[in-house]
């Protein structure tokens, strides 16, 4: 049975672990909500936790309703050069941040109008470091509640807690900060590199409480 998930920005570890242990389809139908890693990932700085977010254009006289997969970003603002600065200055020092920028620059030098499409490429990427294979599933129609798969949409939420334990990796900035979990998967990449995969496929997930 696929996992349902929705595509987001960078995806937090936990999403990433999913993704890596399940058979994944994409919710692309529903609505577009705030205060979701739908336009925002956590990263680790020196200062601690960090969000970057992405800014979207919103719809006039749509009461506050569109679809994700309508939703269009906002260029105007230089966030894909804000973005990039900031993830140079937390990892730039990390073990893997050289090996794997080649890969992850471009997101932030070439311009995607859509957020979803946006978000599908930064997991597409994440999986071409990984070695591992992209989902390609995707919904045909929005469904309340899945009927024929395990619904994982829930950890689209950031504000959504989930009962798994993480052990600690060797974070940037660990001499100043205690260890901050489940942080975008950047993060992980960036310090632990080829372990990576290893590590999100022994996370214990329990996906029935997302």
């Amino acid at each position: 049975m696929s996992l349902l998930l929705h595509p987001s920005y960078f995806p937090n570890i936990a999403n990433f672990a999913a993704i890596v242990q399940n058979d994944i389809c994409w919710e692309v139908m529903d609505n577009f909500q705030k205060q979701t890693f739908r336009n925002r990932c956590y990263i680790c700085t020196d200062l601690g936790i960090h969000m970057l977010t992405i800014p979207i254009k919103h719809l006039r006289n749509s009461k506050g309703k569109q679809k994700y997969r309508n939703v269009k970003i906002d260029n105007d603002y230089p966030w894909q050069r804000q973005h990039w600065r900031t993830l140079e200055t937390a990892y730039r020092t990390s073990p893997f941040f050289e090996f794997y920028e080649d890969d992850i620059a471009p997101l932030y030098h070439n311009t995607f109008p859509s957020l979803m499409d946006f978000n599908l490429k930064t997991i597409e990427t994440i999986c071409k470091c990984l070695q591992i294979k992209m989902p390609l599933a995707r919904t045909e129609v929005f469904e309340v509640g899945a009927t024929d798969k395990i619904d994982g949409r829930a950890l689209i939420n950031s504000k959504t807690k989930l009962p798994f334990q993480q052990p600690p990796y060797v974070q940037v900035f660990g001499d100043r900060n205690d260890f901050i979990p489940n942080l975008s998967i950047l993060d992980l990449l960036f310090n632990e590199g080829t372990n990576t995969l290893t590590y999100l496929k022994n996370l214990n997930l329990t996906l029935t409480h997302a």
